[in-house]
């Protein structure tokens, strides 16, 4: 469980975007929460899967968004343009679990496209995550957060103004 420590699906989530965003998450530097994505992102959190149990809390650690009643974990996002990031995270969350002796398996939700995607922690998928949790904790054990780069995610992202004003 040790290599998991200090480590969230939200830096996961971000660290297959932009290693700025994840310095800045590990270093509590929030982003512009008025940011219309970010807005977004929320209502369709509150308004799609009514019925599940939501936003359930592990440890203090993680937040899943969905655990459903067939024991899926599922993990809801606005659209599939992060797809990686958004299958990595709720990989995580099932190492996580995994690491605890719980075994299962996880759904990625994009209600507005009408789309779930099934999603099964393989050992090339754990082999990826170790990796990723090694290079998050360089990231978040620097001084500074890495120097922007321009790149497609730069137009949407709340951290904007932060990176290029």
């Amino acid at each position: 469980m040790e290599d998991l420590e200090k480590i969230n699906g939200t830096l996961i989530w971000y660290y297959y975007i932009c290693p700025r965003e994840v310095w800045y998450i590990g270093h509590s530097i929030e982003a512009d929460q008025e940011n219309d994505f970010l807005l977004l992102g929320k209502h369709i959190h509150e308004i799609f899967y009514k019925r599940e149990k939501k936003e359930i809390f592990i440890d203090n650690t993680i937040k899943i968004d969905i655990l459903s009643s067939k024991k899926i974990v599922g993990e809801i996002k606005k659209s599939s343009k992060y797809l990686k990031s958004a299958i990595m995270q709720v990989a995580f969350y099932l190492l996580y679990l995994k690491q605890k002796g719980i075994f299962l398996e996880g759904e990625l939700l994009i209600p507005e496209e009408r789309k779930k995607e099934k999603i099964t922690l393989t050992q090339e998928i754990e082999k990826e995550l170790f990796t990723a949790i090694k290079e998050i904790k360089n990231i978040l054990n620097k001084d500074k957060p890495p120097k922007p780069l321009k790149i497609q995610y730069c137009k949407t992202c709340a951290y904007k103004e932060m990176c290029w004003s």
